[in-house]
């Protein structure tokens, strides 16, 4: 079993949550920091460390390409070496934020990821890329072609399963609870696929959160989470001690998005009540809050954050 953690000093008055898509990747961080100021061989020594490790790429890919000035450094990369699958694939996914902000086409970020994804054909980043733009633009068939891809050249890609789960969630906006919503079949399904020790352990839950957000959306469930039977039945339960226990065995280090699990744990376990699995998982998060999902539904997250985690640390409501 994983030690816990040393104690995280927390100060009530001290603003010291932080929303950084970068989750504590200090290399990425600065990396970042280089691109906005076009030094784009930076990038290309990060991503060549990088190497196939498919989940660590996907998530600095998305992280760099998301930046309002990444288009245009990958695009003078991609001009300077237009063999590099590196800057193809960086051009790719700041086409793709791009598109989803209405700034360029879907259809030239598409053709964008397709040139990619020709590059490196064992890549599953370029079909993330079309994954998140499929989400917000495409068909639901094009998101299940989408995530086929990526799951075809990784089966236990992190954020191609997180994206496929929000897909399913948002599909059928019914008028009250659902149990048997295919969103929950499939997170079951592709945590039981993943294995033991799997960080898509915490899918399930996941499912939960993201329905939660739907139906609240749709006025089936209340807009404040706090304290909802939601949380408290039996399929909730199920899941959150199986992810809880995930986290507590899990020995794998600190994969990409690990922090994006934990504030989902940390969530829901708020919302429920358990402020004693909550503290030790606003313990471990410490100042690395995550915008989803503590903003859901319409709420603004650094406030949802302090006020769970000041109620499960003792301080009282924030």
């Amino acid at each position: 079993m994983t030690p816990p953690p040393p104690p995280f000093r927390f100060s009530r008055g001290k603003d010291n949550v932080a929303f950084d898509t970068a989750l504590g990747d200090e290399e990425l961080v600065a990396v970042r920091a280089a691109l906005q100021q076009g030094r784009w061989t930076e990038v290309r020594a990060l991503l060549a460390r990088t190497g196939d490790d498919w989940d660590l790429r996907g998530h600095r890919l998305v992280v760099l390409g998301e930046g309002r000035s990444a288009a245009a450094w990958a695009e003078e990369w991609r001009l300077a070496e237009p063999e590099s699958a590196d800057a193809a694939a960086l051009c790719a996914t700041a086409a793709v934020f791009r598109a989803v902000a209405g700034r360029q086409s879907a259809e030239s970020a598409r053709d964008a990821c397709l040139r990619a994804a020709r590059m490196t054909p064992a890549d599953p980043s370029p079909w993330l890329g079309l994954l998140i733009l499929a989400r917000r633009t495409g068909t639901d068939d094009e998101q299940v072609r989408a995530f086929d891809q990526v799951r075809g050249r990784h089966r236990g890609h992190h954020h191609g399963h997180y994206l496929m789960t929000r897909c399913l969630a948002e599909r059928q906006k019914t008028d009250g609870d659902d149990p048997f919503h295919e969103v929950y079949e499939f997170a079951e399904w592709a945590a039981d696929e993943a294995g033991q020790g799997s960080p898509l352990g915490v899918l399930p839950l996941v499912a939960l959160v993201e329905r939660y957000h739907v139906l609240a959306a749709a006025g089936a469930l209340p807009a404040d989470p706090t304290g909802l039977p939601f949380w408290t039945s039996s399929r909730a339960r199920a899941n959150l001690r199986s992810a809880f226990d995930w986290w507590l065995e899990w020995d794998g280090g600190n994969h990409p998005r690990l922090l994006l699990d934990l504030n989902h744990l940390a969530f829901v376990h708020a919302h429920a009540g358990d402020t004693v699995a909550a503290a030790a998982l606003f313990n471990r998060i410490g100042p690395h809050a995550t915008r989803v999902p503590w903003s859901y539904y319409d709420r603004d997250p650094k406030k949802a954050f302090r006020a769970a985690r000041n109620v499960a640390l003792g301080f009282g409501p924030a």
